[in-house]
């Protein structure tokens, strides 16, 4: 089954070309896991997986570069960008410093609209993730995260935070959802959103620099203990 991609979450969706597919398919392969870090990705085994020619393929995978998930290397080929603390530490240092720019002019200009659509991603978020739905659930936690960085008014924010966000969200390997977690993080959520609402810049991003460092102390623990294993 074709699955949504929007890597601008929220904006125009509508016919896609069997290229926007194909990033489809594969955005949500590597996202869950099913083409792990390091996999080689070879144009007539993806074109057999998908069912479709060799050449939306690429354009996929070129997508996917763009978005640093896949590496390509002219006459070597592509794979899947290798997981490792070093990227981690990178990637969350980044979105740190891209995502408290994006919550504190949120803060300063956030209305009603933005309010109101941002508490029903949160809802819906925390709704699929009790049901399990991990696809759907992570869609609307990036539609929530995306709804309060719109509400700034930057062009290029939102379009800064979308490569490593995505990148980001390869670490959330092996999460559990327990009723604790799925209960600890809406409270870290709904902290930002509260502050956003109080117009509290100062607030928005203190909550949000906590919600990311329990996110960033959760992966590295999960990864440290993948790693001892013999």
């Amino acid at each position: 089954m074709i699955r949504r991609l929007e890597l601008t979450p929220g904006g125009p969706t509508g016919r896609r070309t069997l290229a926007e597919e194909a990033a489809a398919e594969l955005h949500e392969l590597i996202l869950s896991g099913e083409l792990p870090s390091g996999t080689a990705l070879r144009l007539e085994e993806l074109a057999k997986r998908l069912d479709m020619s060799q050449m939306p393929i690429r354009e996929g995978l070129r997508r996917m570069a763009a978005l640093g998930l896949v590496e390509i290397v002219p006459h070597k080929g592509a794979w899947v960008r290798e997981l490792s603390m070093e990227d981690l530490r990178d990637t969350h240092a980044t979105r740190l410093a891209l995502e408290s720019l994006a919550v504190r002019a949120a803060a300063t200009r956030f209305s009603d609209t933005d309010a109101s659509t941002a508490r029903d991603a949160l809802a819906e978020h925390v709704r699929l993730s009790k049901l399990g739905d991990n696809i759907a659930s992570r869609q609307a936690h990036t539609e929530f995260h995306f709804a309060i960085y719109r509400a700034g008014g930057s062009r290029w924010l939102p379009r800064a935070i979308e490569p490593v966000w995505q990148n980001s969200e390869r670490y959330r390997f092996g999460s559990r959802q327990t009723k604790a977690r799925i209960e600890q993080t809406r409270r870290e959520h709904q902290a930002i959103l509260d502050a956003c609402v109080a117009h509290d810049e100062t607030g928005a991003e203190a909550a949000l620099r906590e919600h990311l460092e329990g996110a960033m102390q959760r992966i590295t623990e999960t990864m440290e203990r993948r790693s001892a294993k013999p």
